[in-house]
């Protein structure tokens, strides 16, 4: 391991470092328990994992050098091991290890830990794949680790990003009891509705603000680096599931929100219904699909969705042949409660929460005919800024993270 190799790796990690933009940060930062003595940060590709690590150093270190990041997909990694560079670090007086996504190192959770292990004076920052089932490793990482999800930009944060609104996140309890005092003090300060529209256009992913016109170009980037890269590096998979793959992703968004037909899916994709039923799964974890079953869901027991939507309405936006304003209000409300709460498919209505309350979605004029009678029952309502009663604005329920 020469001199100069490290010194360009350590170059790399102070330019994304002075590159970092510290004007806003993400819901999940100030969740994070940051000395718990090992750290995984999962999320779905374009969240914001990697300013999420390179923020917490700016902010946690005077002196940067007490401190390391680098990606394991780094080429570096091609003829060295993750060990090797732990080892230097740790001769030279680096505490704290921040490692970027690891689903792309080889035997990566027995590597991590075998340096929780060997390191008791090291603290470790990883991210990984939101497709990562990090509990099934073959290496127990549960007793050792603390382990958070970053879920997509909210409305709420999204507010924030565009510098127009700043204010905590409401529980959903609170949108339920107070939406109207919590509406009137928002829309008093900002036009809601011309952003949110503007949110379920562009607003899901961090990197819209740097990509311009060409953020929809970028997004569909990012789905195909899912399938191509991430997908192989979680899962044994062939060159042909991931075209399968590719396959079931558009059939979806031709016919969202699609009720399959398990067996129909098989027989399009010329597969097995196991496989059948792991890509969608596998593309639930990735973000790029929302699954609705009856039940809550299992990674552990996969059963047929009942509906099955693209991960967010932007995802609608960059993939959708047309847009039904009907399903993105639903893709909007499963994609945001969905984040903080249990969601599943109720015998009546849309969605029913955390077992409890039930919901129907649609626009302004929607009636509450089909869960009259209901106890705990609720519209979101879109084209509305204020509601009353039970009948809550559609954009209140992106204030929940």
């Amino acid at each position: 391991m020469s001199q100069d190799e490290l010194q360009a790796l350590h170059a790399k990690y102070l330019r994304k470092l002075s590159a970092v933009d510290m004007a806003f940060r993400r819901y999940l930062y100030d969740q994070i328990n940051w000395e718990v003595r090992m750290i995984g940060i999962k999320g779905a590709r374009g969240v914001g994992k990697t300013t999420l690590l390179l923020q917490r150093i700016k902010l946690a270190f005077a002196d940067p050098n007490e401190a390391f990041y680098v990606s394991l997909d780094d080429f570096w990694f091609q003829s060295h091991a993750l060990d090797e560079l732990a080892q230097w670090l740790n001769s030279r007086g680096v505490t704290h290890l921040f490692l970027d996504e690891v689903h792309k190192y080889p035997k990566w959770s027995q590597t991590l830990k075998n340096l929780y292990d060997d390191y008791p004076e090291m603290r470790i920052v990883y991210t990984g794949s939101s497709m990562l089932e990090i509990d099934h490793s073959k290496a127990d990482l549960s007793r050792r680790q603390t382990l958070y999800t970053l879920n997509f930009l909210s409305f709420r944060e999204f507010l924030a990003f565009e510098g127009v609104l700043q204010m905590p996140a409401l529980t959903l309890e609170e949108v339920l009891k107070n939406h109207v005092v919590k509406a009137m003090e928002i829309t008093k300060e900002i036009k809601v509705m011309r952003y949110f529209e503007d949110y379920l256009r562009r607003g899901c992913y961090p990197f819209y603000k740097e990509s311009g016109d060409d953020f929809l170009l970028r997004l569909d980037e990012t789905a195909k680096v899912v399938m191509e890269m991430d997908l192989p590096a979680v899962e044994e998979v062939t060159y042909q599931t991931i075209q399968k793959a590719k396959s079931l992703l558009m059939i979806i968004a031709k016919n969202v929100p699609l009720e399959p037909n398990i067996q129909t899916l098989v027989n399009e994709l010329e597969t097995t219904r196991d496989l059948c039923l792991k890509l969608l799964y596998a593309l639930d974890r990735a973000g790029l699909l929302l699954l609705l079953t009856d039940e809550p869901k299992s990674y552990k027991h996969l059963v047929k969705p009942r509906k099955i939507f693209l991960g967010n309405p932007n995802l609608m936006h960059a993939f959708a042949i047309s847009i039904e304003v009907g399903t993105m209000r639903e893709t909007f409300f499963l994609s945001q409660v969905g984040a903080m709460a249990e969601v599943v498919m109720p015998k009546q209505g849309d969605f029913k929460v955390n077992g409890r309350y039930l919901f129907e979605v649609g626009g302004s004029g929607k009636s509450f005919d089909q869960i009259a009678d209901v106890p705990d029952s609720y519209l979101a309502v879109d084209d509305t800024e204020i509601g009353y009663g039970n009948r809550i604005p559609l954009w209140m329920f992106g204030m929940l993270y």
